[in-house]
C-alpha cells in the first residue's frame, strides 16, 4: 500500500507540472509563467496551491462588469457639471501625442483643463494643509487611504473630521482591510461614534461570504474636500517614521480645478463596490471652476482594468522622450518591455535617471530590484541611491512637458495587482518645479557606478539573482 500510494504521489507530481507546462505559457506573460513554472517545478503541490491562491491577478468576471456599469452610471450622473467641464487635447510635442491619446483610452478619464496643482514635498506640510481644508470643508470630505493609523499622524486627521462632522459635512473615509486593520479596534469605531462613514475595502477573513485575496490591495491615497479641492501621491496618514529609523520622503500633489471631479469618480467607484449606496451626485460634483493654468487628467489602475494602465502608458512616454526622464521610486521591479524601453531611450540620447532608496524596507525587494542595476548601468542608465531618508515618493517626467505624480511604485504588483492612482499633468512650470524637487533628492544621493557595483560580493550576486526569479510574486 506504501509502494502505491509513493507511486501515485510521484505520479501526481508529474501531472502537476505537465498540466502546468502546457497552461501557464499560454495564459502569462513570459516572466511569470517562467517564475510559477520554476517553483511548480520544484514543488508541485505547494506551488500549484500557491499559484490557484495568489496567481491569477485578475478579479473575478462578476466584479470586472460590475465596475464597468459602475464607472457608467457615475459618469452619467455626474450631468450637466461633469459635460461643462473644460475638454482639452493638450499641446505637447508630437513624440508625445500618442500617449496622450493612450492615457484617455487605458484610464476612461479625458484630459481637463483649468487646474491648480501644487508639489508638496514636505511631509508635515502635507498633512497640515489637508488638515486645514478640512477645517475649511462645507459640504463634504472624502478620503481613501491605503494606510490609516491610528497613530498621532492618523489621529489628528480624524479629530478634523470629527470637527467637521460637528459642523454637519458629511464625512466618508474608505482603508484598505489589510495595510489599516489595526485601526479597526480604536480609530474606525471613534469617527464612526462621530457620525463619520467608514468603509474597509477589500477586507479579509475565513468567514466573509465575499473575502478578498490578501495581495490584491488598495494602494490609492487621494482625499477630496467639497468637490474642490483634491490631493494624491504617495503619502498615507500614518507618522513619518512609523518604521523605525526610516523616515519617509513622500510627495503630494494638491490640486483645484475640474480634474478633482475625477479623483471623486474614483473614490466613489470604490465605496460603491463595498457599500453598494451611491450618495446624492448633484451636490458632490459641483459645476466646474478654471483656477489655473494647468491640463491634467487622471490615471487609475488595477487588476480590475483591462490593461495594466500605469505600466503601458510610462512604456509609451519613454519612448517618446527625447532630452531627459527621472523616475524615482522606493521599489523598482520591472519587465523585460520596461526594461526594453528605458534602454531605447537611452540609446536615443535621451538622459534618464532612476532615483531609488539605498535602503529599503523589504528585504526580499531589496536583493530583487538591484539585480537590474548593473543591465541599466550597461545601457547608461543613471542609478541615484537616496540616503537620508526612506524614499516613498512615485513619480516620473519626460522632458519639460509633462510628469506623472501618485500611489503607483515602478514595480510588478503595483503594476498588475494593486489599486493605484496617478497624476497625469501637462504643465512646463509645474514640471520645472518637479525638476527642482528631483535635482533635491540627486543631490541627497549618491550616484552608483558599474565598476562599483560590480564589486559587490559574490554570495549578494547570487541573493539577488535568485531573488530575481520571482519577480512575478513582488
Amino acid at each position: 500500500m506504501q509502494w502505491s500510494w509513493g507511486v501515485a504521489y510521484y505520479a501526481s507530481e508529474w501531472a502537476i507540472r505537465i498540466g502546468a507546462l502546457w497552461y501557464l505559457p499560454r495564459t502569462k506573460e513570459t516572466a511569470a509563467a517562467r517564475t510559477w513554472l520554476l517553483l511548480i517545478f520544484l514543488l508541485p503541490w505547494p506551488g500549484i496551491a500557491c499559484y490557484l491562491w495568489i496567481g491569477r491577478v485578475r478579479l473575478p468576471v462578476w466584479r470586472v462588469a460590475m465596475q464597468k456599469r459602475v464607472a457608467e452610471a457615475l459618469a452619467a450622473a455626474k450631468g450637466k457639471a461633469w459635460q461643462q467641464s473644460p475638454r482639452t487635447r493638450p499641446s505637447v510635442k508630437p513624440e508625445f501625442a500618442s500617449a496622450v491619446v493612450l492615457a484617455e483610452q487605458l484610464g476612461h478619464f479625458q484630459t481637463l483643463d483649468g487646474n491648480a496643482v501644487e508639489l508638496l514635498s514636505d511631509y508635515d506640510e502635507a498633512l497640515a494643509r489637508l488638515i486645514a481644508d478640512i477645517d475649511g470643508a462645507q459640504h463634504h470630505v472624502h478620503l481613501l487611504y491605503y494606510i490609516f493609523a491610528d497613530d498621532p499622524t492618523g489621529n489628528r486627521v480624524a479629530d478634523a473630521l470629527v470637527r467637521a462632522r460637528g459642523r454637519g459635512v458629511s464625512c466618508r473615509v474608505l482603508m484598505d482591510g489589510v495595510a489599516s486593520r489595526r485601526s479597526a479596534r480604536r480609530l474606525a469605531p471613534r469617527l464612526r461614534t462621530a457620525g463619520v462613514e467608514v468603509t474597509f475595502l477589500l477586507p479579509v477573513g475565513l468567514f466573509r461570504r465575499s473575502t478578498a485575496r490578501f495581495d490584491l490591495r488598495n494602494h490609492r491615497k487621494l482625499a477630496v474636500i467639497d468637490g474642490r479641492v483634491g490631493y494624491t501621491g504617495s503619502q498615507n496618514l500614518v507618522d513619518a517614521e512609523f518604521i523605525p529609523g526610516l523616515p519617509n520622503r513622500e510627495l503630494v500633489v494638491r490640486v483645484r480645478g475640474p480634474v478633482v471631479a475625477q479623483l471623486d469618480v474614483v473614490f466613489l467607484a470604490d465605496r460603491w463596490f463595498e457599500t453598494k449606496d451611491t450618495p446624492e451626485l448633484a451636490e458632490i460634483f459641483p459645476p466646474a471652476e478654471l483656477v489655473g493654468p494647468s491640463s491634467a487628467q487622471l490615471l487609475p489602475s488595477g487588476p480590475g482594468f483591462q490593461h495594466r494602465t500605469t505600466h503601458d502608458l510610462i512604456v509609451s512616454l519613454l519612448h517618446g522622450a527625447r532630452e531627459r526622464v527621472v523616475l524615482t521610486t522606493p521599489y523598482f521591479i520591472p519587465d523585460e518591455t520596461f526594461l526594453q524601453a528605458l534602454a531605447t531611450a537611452v540609446l536615443r540620447g535621451t538622459e534618464v535617471h532612476l532615483i531609488v532608496p539605498e535602503r529599503g524596507n523589504s528585504l526580499f525587494v531589496n536583493l530583487a530590484g538591484p539585480s537590474w542595476f548593473e543591465q541599466l548601468l550597461e545601457t547608461g542608465v543613471h542609478i541615484h541611491l537616496h540616503r537620508p531618508r526612506f524614499l516613498h515618493a512615485k513619480h516620473v517626467s519626460f522632458d519639460h512637458a509633462l510628469a506623472l505624480i501618485g500611489s503607483s511604485n515602478l514595480d510588478i504588483r503595483s503594476f498588475a495587482l494593486n489599486c493605484e492612482v496617478s497624476l497625469l499633468i501637462y504643465d512646463e512650470a509645474l514640471v520645472k518645479r518637479l525638476r527642482e524637487i528631483e535635482a533635491e533628492l540627486i543631490a541627497e544621493s549618491r550616484e552608483l557606478t558599474l565598476e562599483e557595483w560590480r564589486r559587490r560580493p559574490q554570495w549578494v550576486q547570487a541573493l539577488q539573482g535568485v531573488a530575481r526569479l520571482a519577480d512575478s510574486l513582488l
